[in-house]
């Protein structure tokens, strides 16, 4: 078995011999190439830990869990250890790169919000589907590293992971310098704010860990006081059961009628704790020609969107993730928004889907419906 890597150089050049030194300089270079091709690739944030996350991941993530603030996304009940280190997932790790691409908007993420005609897509998901294009990234990257690993004979396995497999992936985000998770629990940047999409490269290699970001929240709690349903219990601590995203993109079944009024015209996910965060200032707009805003997506009309049918509607979001939802539960939103709206213009909208096939969409029309008509 092989040495560990001494980052901190802890050893004496003695106690290390010839051949560890050596090793040590390769697996430095290799890390300096890697970044420059990681940002060559376009890739915005960059860095490497070890496997070593220690106990809190696992202590965040059992407390979430207990609580049941996961609600009805019970996969994350499967493979918790491996959710909760990299070693679980993969015992050979021994190195995680950690990768960030910027998918920040181009102007004000929350200005559709001011539009009750229109409904609020989440900023991430008004083009492309980030999984695709970050994996993408990552298998070049990957590929790259296994090459230049093999040509300094630094023998290298690789995996490669975006947020569809268990990985605790703002823990090692924050643990390689890109971050830290603020009180919205969601990665913070001192670049690019929270606008951040994570990916991560697992591979049996030592390599040299990077330092941290530095930066923190503060005092500062005005992504918490801004949730419009209050899914925040305390800071660094969200019920998902509460949260607009989970409730518009992971909630089956009806809407509970205690949510409805505050979800407003959000009718896929919630940029809302994102948005005000004020390390935004020094973000910029994504430079990723696939994560920038479809025109048709920036400020959908709600009565287009409610009268897709199952066809139409994967033909308008054909490689996005919305189409993941499905139509039902996607209409469903939509109803709720126009419930919202209080625009008389869209009430033969909502009574043309009270009689929609899925129960769920004929109930939040006809609750829209009585929103619209008003007492009597």
């Amino acid at each position: 078995m092989a040495a560990a890597f001494d980052p901190a150089g802890f050893l004496s050049a003695d106690a290390k011999g010839p051949a560890l030194i050596g090793r040590d300089a390769r697996a430095a270079a290799l890390a300096d190439r890697l970044r420059d091709k990681a940002f060559a690739l376009g890739f915005d944030a960059f860095g490497i830990c070890d496997t070593a996350l220690g106990g809190e991941a696992r202590e965040r993530l059992r407390a979430f869990l207990e609580a049941g603030r996961h609600g009805a996304m019970t996969w994350m009940t499967e493979r918790t250890e491996a959710r909760s280190h990299p070693n679980g997932l993969w015992p050979e790790a021994r190195s995680v790169v950690a990768l960030g691409l910027n998918y920040g908007p181009d102007g004000d993420a929350l200005a559709t919000l001011d539009r009750p005609d229109r409904g609020n897509i989440s900023v991430y998901a008004r083009n492309r589907d980030y999984h695709d294009i970050i994996k993408g990234l990552l298998k070049h990257l990957a590929q790259f590293l296994v090459a230049e690993a093999r040509r300094r004979n630094l023998p290298a396995e690789v995996k490669v992971f975006v947020d569809t497999a268990p990985v605790p992936e703002k823990p090692l985000a924050e643990r390689a310098g890109l971050g830290w998770q603020g009180k919205h629990t969601n990665l913070v940047s001192r670049t690019h704010g929270s606008w951040l999409l994570l990916g991560e490269i697992y591979t049996t290699l030592d390599l040299p860990p990077s330092s941290l970001s530095g930066g923190r929240c503060g005092s500062c709690t005005r992504c918490l006081a801004t949730c419009p349903t209050d899914a925040f219990p305390a800071p660094y601590q969200l019920d998902a059961r509460r949260c607009v995203s989970y409730l518009t993109i992971e909630h089956p079944g009806p809407i509970p009628h205690e949510f409805r009024e505050a979800m407003g015209n959000r009718v896929y996910g919630c940029d809302d704790c994102l948005a005000v965060c004020p390390w935004n200032r020094f973000a910029s707009a994504s430079r990723q020609a696939k994560l920038q805003a479809r025109e048709d997506l920036t400020a959908p009309r709600l009565a287009a969107l409610a009268a897709l049918d199952d066809t139409e509607f994967r033909t308008l979001f054909s490689g996005s993730p919305i189409k993941r939802i499905g139509r039902n539960r996607f209409v469903r939103n939509v109803m709720i928004a126009i419930g919202n709206s209080n625009e008389a213009s869209l009430l033969p909208t909502a009574q043309a889907r009270c009689d929609d096939g899925d129960p769920v969409v004929a109930e939040a029309a006809r609750w829209a419906c009585e929103r619209l008509e008003g007492p009597g």
